[in-house]
């Protein structure tokens, strides 16, 4: 009877207080679940990236790209044309 009367009286405080029931002692996510969520924080927390909405920098900078390129080109030193890299040289020895 005195364990039916400390089960009664453990379900009404979960109940009163908004606590989980958990009798069998398993672990639960509940305890994870109930915190908030920081992800908002901590993007406020980063300044806004003007760099990426600027349709003017983003141009310059495909510029400077593409002028380095160039340059590495004329030296010889730009990326190999498709099918002519390392791996390619590979397959074409096997």
């Amino acid at each position: 009877m005195a364990t039916a009367v400390t089960r009664g009286v453990t379900e009404a405080r979960a109940r009163i207080f908004g606590h989980i029931l958990n009798p069998t002692g398993q672990r639960s996510p509940h305890k994870l679940l109930r915190k908030k969520l920081i992800g908002e924080k901590v993007a406020e927390w980063y300044p806004h990236d003007i760099m990426k909405d600027d349709p003017l920098i983003m141009a310059r900078r495909e510029q400077e790209r593409l002028s380095k390129l160039e340059m590495l080109k004329r030296r010889g030193k730009g990326p190999p044309k498709k099918g002519q890299g390392k791996q390619a040289a590979k397959r074409k020895k096997n």
